[in-house]
């Protein structure tokens, strides 16, 4: 490692024991398919949807944390919140995992539409990058992940609010913290109870497939603003997963990386060529950066793919509605304002963390600050948040490749999920 890196290779020691406790022999799959079966002839006739719980936190819950790098569990005072958590059916489970591989082939069915009918102006693209994603998309360049983000309280289907395809978080929380706190906090007193996370096993099968497409012992650099505690955060995981995994990982801040005029490469501060970059930095400000030109031509590899701009794009959603109108997953999404009878939420197209959503709902108005809108705007229906006390919740469903790996639930007092909501676990029975 570098001057100055502070990788934590913890996870590298402790996980083969929590690979094994999560990738059960196929006996045990089919006892544990049959158990979930009895439970669901027992409770027929019974309706029983997602619940919240109050609990008591685990006495030991910061220092669990920190030991597996997720410092910013008190950032903004409370982030992580195991003082409650939710309960699903098997039921639900099932209904949100197909929604998100639903949903993941009708985002690429919409990928494709893009390209081919060169609507990249819908989604403000600029002009010199349409080639590049129209490149990476034909290129089939690989992806890594990405997180639907769902309302959903477990009486009707899951629907699409927006789609996070290019700088996904959360993941730590919803990787590993919150698999701990099932296995210290749930199974001593309900050893049948689960949880739909099988993230960390797919990240690493993930980056093992990467590797085999570039030439061995070519480094990945990882990459992301060197200030955010929360990106740093992720991405020392994403490097975990990407070691277990036979990758050799480099850390450099998005601010290091360099430019060689002379060789055409891109380089770090050792000036060694960075061949692979994995970013939790979005696209659309890489393009911004004095090297972004030299991205146009450069032959660098970029995780996740340029393509992924396409569906890290607002305008995504009334190209899906557009595409797959009436689909049970999807709210009717327009370029153009006044479509929508009733309430509805003006989203920018580029918008993060629910900057500048603004929701009209029953006549009133309630809009979150940022310095998104210049790009443009697009017009959803608006859905329901549900809503526990206080509290509105949305479920983020991942995509690892091109499979559904689990779920994370975060919590606001707005029904405008921000950067300062609540992480909360979650199990099912």
């Amino acid at each position: 490692l570098g001057p100055g890196d502070e990788f934590r290779p913890q996870l590298q020691q402790r996980q083969p024991q929590q690979q094994q406790q999560q990738q059960p022999q196929p006996q045990q799959l089919v006892v544990r398919r049959a158990q979930h079966f009895a439970r669901r002839l027992r409770l027929r006739g019974v309706l029983r949807v997602m619940i919240r719980e109050t609990t008591t936190p685990r006495a030991n819950w910061r220092e669990d944390c920190e030991e597996i790098g997720f410092s910013y569990h008190s950032i903004d005072g409370t982030y992580w919140d195991e003082s409650r958590c939710y309960r699903f059916t098997w039921e639900e489970i099932d209904a949100l995992e197909a929604a998100a591989a639903e949903l993941h082939a009708r985002c690429l069915d919409a990928a494709e539409h893009i390209v081919t009918r060169n609507r990249f102006d819908a989604l403000a693209i600029p002009k010199a990058w349409q080639e590049r994603v129209a490149r990476s998309w034909r290129s089939k360049e690989l992806s890594l992940f990405g997180r639907f983000d769902f309302a959903y309280d477990g009486k009707g289907p899951p629907k699409l609010l927006e789609y996070n395809a290019d700088t996904p978080t959360a993941l730590l929380e919803a990787s590993v913290a919150q698999w701990r706190w099932l296995e210290q906090k749930i199974r001593p007193t309900n050893p049948d109870a689960d949880q739909f996370n099988s993230l960390h096993e797919k990240l690493i099968a993930s980056w093992r497939a990467f590797a085999v497409t570039w030439s061995e012992g070519t480094p990945v650099h990882f990459t992301c603003a060197g200030e955010s505690e929360e990106d740093r955060g992720n991405l020392d995981y994403l490097r975990d997963v990407a070691t277990q995994g036979g990758v050799d990982t480099r850390f450099i801040a998005i601010e290091d990386v360099g430019w060689d005029a002379t060789a055409g490469v891109f380089v770090d501060e050792s000036n060694e060529e960075i061949r692979v970059l994995c970013k939790l930095y979005p696209w659309e400000w890489l393009a911004g950066e004095d090297f972004g030109p030299n991205l146009l031509a450069s032959s660098l590899r970029v995780i996740e793919p340029a393509w992924k701009m396409l569906l890290s794009n607002k305008g995504l959603l009334p190209i899906l509605w557009e595409l797959f109108p009436d689909h049970p997953n999807l709210l009717p999404a327009y370029f153009e304002p006044g479509r929508i009878r009733g309430d509805y939420v003006e989203k920018p197209l580029l918008s993060r963390e629910g900057a500048n959503v603004v929701i009209h709902k029953d006549g009133q108005t309630i809009a979150a600050d940022g310095e998104y809108g210049e790009e443009g705007r697009i017009y959803q229906a608006y859905a329901p948040i549900p809503r526990f006390g206080d509290d509105y919740v949305t479920i983020g469903a991942w995509i690892i490749g091109d499979e559904p790996a689990g779920i994370g639930l975060r919590e606001d007092a707005s029904p405008i999920t921000r950067n300062t909501s609540r992480f909360v676990p979650h199990y099912f029975t």
